[in-house]
């Protein structure tokens, strides 16, 4: 017996149609073992038929016609009528939904799938599916959800509660959508995510550089990376992080490391002077985030020492009135030793920080053998 294609198609029009009412939460009875197999079977008996009644492509594409369909029906009319939150809630609902209908038609038309998808090298039935979804959905609405998407990070900059779960959904269509390519991530979300995150933290920066001493300053510094590492873990891609910490170092550090190092009422020579530790071990680690951002700290940590020792130098010259005498060794040892520690303890004994420290005692050594 020979199944015709519209007699065929009518039952599986009928499937899909149920299919339909189940993932719109419409009443509609489940799916049965024999609902299953009547499809199942209907659809291999029109990718069997002898030619001209082989109905394997008008299958094909009747499949990619019915999604487009539904979606041009009941999806975008959906999407359209939400904006901001509620975009995002019917779009991680419709996503959801669409995934669903999409691997339930895959069993029914698993036959077509399987023999006539390979022979004729087309694109399998899911991509097809998802496909419908990126060329229908996805196009029209990625711009929107991103600024969506956007605007909750930066409320949550701001301290808002925000719905984080949310956002990780949304995040995660960006990805899935590029089925297995990141394009649609990198392209349509990171890029302006990225540049939306400097403008944020420019406005920050150009308002905290004013009212904050540095110590103030970089404690803020410190707390934003946490929160940007902590929004990446719960609802970004992994791979955004060290980009998005870029931008954050950049702009609140990078562009401003002069200002905050020579501040002269709380920058370095002030918190060596006050002893601040915690403050320079922050100062450190900060700035050791930076390409070459250690180079100037280190530098300024020379020249405080020279000072210090030239200092000393004169103190002892002062009371010897005027005359030229030189410092004990023993002093200058211990001004090496006071520095030491810094370098232990705040500069994780780096390199620049010994090399600045010896340079430093070495040119206090020969200020005082000058004096002899």
């Amino acid at each position: 017996m020979v199944i015709e294609l519209e007699q065929g198609w009518e039952i599986v029009l009928r499937g899909f149609n149920k299919l339909k009412n189940i993932v719109e939460g419409l009443p509609e009875p489940q799916f049965t073992s024999e609902d299953y197999m009547k499809l199942y079977t209907t659809v291999y008996m029109m990718c069997t038929q002898k030619p001209p009644h082989d109905y394997s492509q008008q299958l094909y594409d009747r499949y990619r016609e019915s999604i487009e369909d539904y979606i041009t029906s009941t999806v975008l009319p959906s999407l359209r009528e939400k904006h901001d939150e509620f975009l995002l809630r019917e779009l991680v609902k419709r996503w959801a939904n669409h995934k669903v209908m999409v691997r339930w038609l895959s069993r029914f038309f698993h036959f077509l799938d399987r023999k006539f998808c390979p022979r004729r090298s087309l694109p399998p039935l899911n991509e097809v599916g998802f496909n419908c979804f990126r060329d229908l959905v996805y196009q029209e609405f990625s711009g929107e959800v991103r600024d969506a998407v956007i605007f909750l990070i930066d409320q949550e900059r701001e301290g808002e509660q925000i719905d984080r779960a949310l956002l990780k959904n949304v995040v995660d269509i960006f990805v899935e959508i590029g089925m297995g390519r990141m394009d649609c991530y990198d392209n349509d979300l990171e890029a302006a995510m990225l540049k939306a995150t400097a403008v944020y933290y420019s406005h920050k920066a150009s308002n905290w550089i004013l009212e904050d001493s540095c110590p103030d300053y970089l404690f803020k510094v410190e707390e934003c990376l946490k929160r940007e590492k902590d929004r990446v873990s719960h609802y970004l891609h992994s791979r955004s992080e060290p980009k998005l910490l870029e931008k954050v170092q950049n702009e609140l550090l990078s562009l401003h490391e002069n200002q905050l190092l020579e501040n002269k009422d709380s920058g370095l020579h002030v918190l060596l002077r006050d002893d601040m530790v915690d403050d320079l071990s922050r100062m450190f680690r900060l700035f050791s985030r930076l390409p070459y951002g250690l180079e100037k700290v280190a530098d300024l940590f020379r020249q405080h020492i020279s000072a210090d020792g030239a200092a000393l130098v004169k103190r002892a010259e002062d009371a010897a009135s005027n005359k030229k005498v030189s410092v004990a060794e023993e002093e200058i040892d211990l001004l090496h030793n006071k520095y030491l520690d810094y370098v232990n303890d705040c500069f994780q004994n780096h390199t620049l920080f010994r090399q600045a420290l010896e340079e430093a005692i070495g040119s206090v050594r020969a200020i005082n053998q000058h004096g002899d």
